[in-house]
């Protein structure tokens, strides 16, 4: 599946350098297509006031797109 830019996305898996888990939400800021491998994705993380909390690089198998019956939630970034 290809991902437009700046279309909120929801993580498969943790990412624990950057206190990241799995069901956070993330914005595509960028898409990777490598020929010969698996494309990825630079992703931004928000807090909840808006503020940049990380960018990662994960491949396209680590994101989801969010769907209707999902809801928002908070939570303290881990440590």
């Amino acid at each position: 599946m290809t991902y437009q830019l700046f279309e909120e996305v929801v993580l498969l898996e943790d990412v624990p350098d950057k206190g990241l888990l799995k069901g956070d939400v993330a914005t595509i800021v960028e898409h990777h297509a490598v020929p010969d491998g698996e494309d990825g994705y630079s992703l931004e993380v928000f807090n909840v006031l808006g503020d940049t909390i990380a960018v990662i690089n994960l491949p396209e198998t680590a994101i989801a797109p969010l769907s209707e019956n999902e809801v928002f939630s908070v939570r303290a970034l881990a440590a």
